[in-house]
């Protein structure tokens, strides 16, 4: 999956007090160009080697950008990764044109396999980060602007002391298997990823993960499960997720009842038969691989 990046070590603590060098990482972004709602980020691909790279702090010198704009996101080892914040786009455009970096989106970053790994759970880290700084500029009570708090990862009002934390939005992949038939329910969103998945969606108020692979389940392919058991978790900062797999035993009736307003195929597919994604970055695929490759009893 996207986060496993060992040896390699993801350091996210908050230090308020670490400052850029010469060789540190800028992740910068931008809105898409296209009018699709998805970031752009300032990169480097050399198609050829199916390498990445990202501009370093030494790059801006000279600029007209305060080092106060350069907001620091984590580490990976001991590479240092900083976010250039609140800078306007013309001048973001100006200074990344004058280099040999251009604008990528993220989801044409993960369509292949960009090397090294660690940058490319870095970019999908930073994404995350980034989106939550823009929407948090300003107070969602009293309309003052917000200060980054000296002590943690926050956002706090100067003026009401309003106080607002990274959002993550917990969802759920549920792999819904049949006992009897050694199957497994795949997936293809109306719109969006192309790609075979599984039956997904977003935890609501009030209820529990548990609770929410159910109604899923339910709203979805129009069918009751039982024997829910936790697989595993995974980051997904291109959209602020936080993945949570599931896999589950349909009971009762089996003829599934899709919801062509949220889906375009739902079947039951026997595990040989699975076609799984072109990459191996998500929770999705992985769930798909490991009940191909031998069916899921519980264990892995």
């Amino acid at each position: 999956m996207i986060q496993d990046i060992a040896p390699h070590k993801l350091h996210n603590e908050y230090d308020p007090g670490k400052r850029p060098v010469a060789e540190s990482k800028i992740f910068v972004f931008r809105d898409n160009q296209s009018g699709r709602g998805d970031k752009e980020l300032a990169l480097f691909l050399d198609d050829e080697k199916m390498s990445v790279e990202f501009p370093k702090y030494c790059e801006f010198s000279g600029q007209k950008i305060s080092e106060e704009n350069f907001i620091y996101l984590f580490s990976v080892d001991d590479e240092s990764f900083f976010l250039l914040d609140n800078t306007d786009e013309k001048t973001v455009s100006e200074i990344i044109s004058d280099k040999r970096y251009s604008f990528c989106s993220l989801r044409e970053l993960r369509n292949d396999y960009y090397n090294p790994k660690e940058y490319i759970y870095a970019a999908f880290t930073a994404n995350q980060l980034a989106e939550w700084y823009s929407v948090t500029r300003f107070c969602g009570k009293c309309g003052a602007e917000n200060i980054n708090d000296p002590k943690e990862r926050a956002r706090t009002c100067p003026k009401c002391g309003n106080k607002i934390y990274p959002r993550i939005n917990p969802a759920v992949i549920i792999g819904v298997t049949d006992k009897e038939t050694d199957m497994i329910i795949l997936t293809k969103y109306r719109v969006g990823y192309g790609h075979n998945a599984l039956v997904a969606g977003f935890t609501e108020i009030g209820e529990t993960l548990e609770e929410c692979v159910a109604r899923e389940v339910m709203e979805e392919v129009g069918l009751k499960v039982e024997n829910v058991r936790y697989y595993k978790s995974q980051p997904w900062g291109i959209a602020s997720d936080i993945l949570v797999g599931f896999y589950c035993d349909v009971v009762g009736n089996k003829e599934i009842k899709m919801d062509k307003g949220e889906l375009k195929y739902a079947e039951w597919v026997k595990r040989e038969d699975i076609i799984l994604q072109p990459l191996e970055y998500s929770l999705t695929n992985e769930m798909m691989t490991v009940f191909k490759d031998k069916g899921y009893k519980g264990t892995v």
